[in-house]
């Protein structure tokens, strides 16, 4: 069965032997009508704010080029090993090299989680986050020189430092080696949200960020507090406040087969990969919100009052 709509193979494109302009979507990782029209306006905005020099247009259709690249970070395959219907994997390499490198997922997800905030009836910009860090496993391909040995979990890789705000959308992302510590992660994570969060000034973290060095350092880099959240009770399963927020951002980046382990012979390749995974996240929910009533707030809102009907006693 041909993956091109029917009488596609006499369509006339500016590429030679590539009919990407009449794909048709088939894989549970590719955009839908209602998710590109929410990233198409973006998408091409971000690339002309962008763009270096004014030179021809694109070849490959640009929503083929995106289903492309969510088709390698859903599914964990070789750029090598992608479908035919898609354009050439060398042409998919070279735009998710090209523009990851200018920025493009990270303005993407900026974009996208301010409509998200705005929807929940939020600023904008976040006043707080939640930072935490998750080492993966590294494949062969990753050089001795950006992998390391997590003695506490075991793990030869690359550990990714993460924060998230309240409702667990995508600030910021540090790839470094499995080696390094959650203190030293979190001075590179803060200096990266700096240059995107202005209004930050509270930050919670789990017991590995303790310690007074880097709580003063924090404050007089960026004015920013940290507040460690320590477990109550050790050796069970209990819901840590605020910091469940975060662990479910990790669940979530884990349904995406390439993070699962590290195969990017480049650290900032695999934060590009991130940053890819959390557009498809965030654009998933919006184009599921544009038809659904107004989100509310989930947080700093008071319980509801019920009162409960007295029963009379029986005499």
């Amino acid at each position: 069965m041909s993956v091109y709509r029917v009488g596609a193979v006499g369509a006339t494109t500016s590429c030679p032997d590539c009919l990407c302009r009449d794909r048709v979507p088939r894989y549970p990782s590719d955009l839908t009508d209602g998710q590109w029209r929410v990233l198409e306006p973006h998408a091409r905005e971000v690339m002309d704010e962008m763009r270096r020099a004014v030179g021809r247009p694109m070849v490959h259709d640009l929503r083929a080029m995106l289903d492309a690249i969510n088709y390698v970070v859903r599914n964990g395959i070789e750029w090598r090993a992608l479908p035919v219907d898609f354009p050439p994997w060398d042409a998919v390499y070279a735009f998710f090299q090209r523009w990851s490198q200018r920025g493009l997922p990270q303005r993407l997800v900026e974009r996208l989680r301010a409509r998200l905030r705005t929807g929940l009836g939020r600023e904008v910009q976040p006043g707080a986050a939640i930072v935490d860090s998750q080492s993966v496993k590294a494949a062969d391909v990753v050089g001795s020189a950006s992998r390391g040995f997590d003695s506490g979990k075991r793990i030869n890789g690359r550990k990714r430092h993460v924060a998230v705000d309240v409702e667990g959308f995508l600030l910021a992302v540090v790839v470094t080696a499995a080696s390094v510590g959650d203190r030293m992660g979190a001075k590179l994570l803060v200096i990266a949200l700096l240059n995107t969060c202005t209004r930050l000034k509270l930050i919670w973290a789990d017991s590995g960020y303790d310690g007074k060095p880097l709580t003063d350092w924090v404050r007089a880099v960026a004015q920013i507090t940290v507040e460690v959240i320590k477990r109550t009770e050790l050796h069970a399963f209990k819901v840590v406040p605020r910091r469940w927020v975060v662990e479910r951002s990790f669940g979530w980046l884990l349904r995406y087969r390439r993070l699962v382990r590290d195969y990017e012979r480049r650290p900032e390749h695999h934060e590009a990969m991130v940053y890819w995974a959390t557009v498809s996240i965030m654009t998933r929910r919006l184009a599921r919100r544009s038809t659904d009533p107004p989100m509310k707030k989930r947080w700093g809102q008071p319980r509801s009052s019920t009162v409960v009907p007295q029963v009379p006693t029986p005499t």
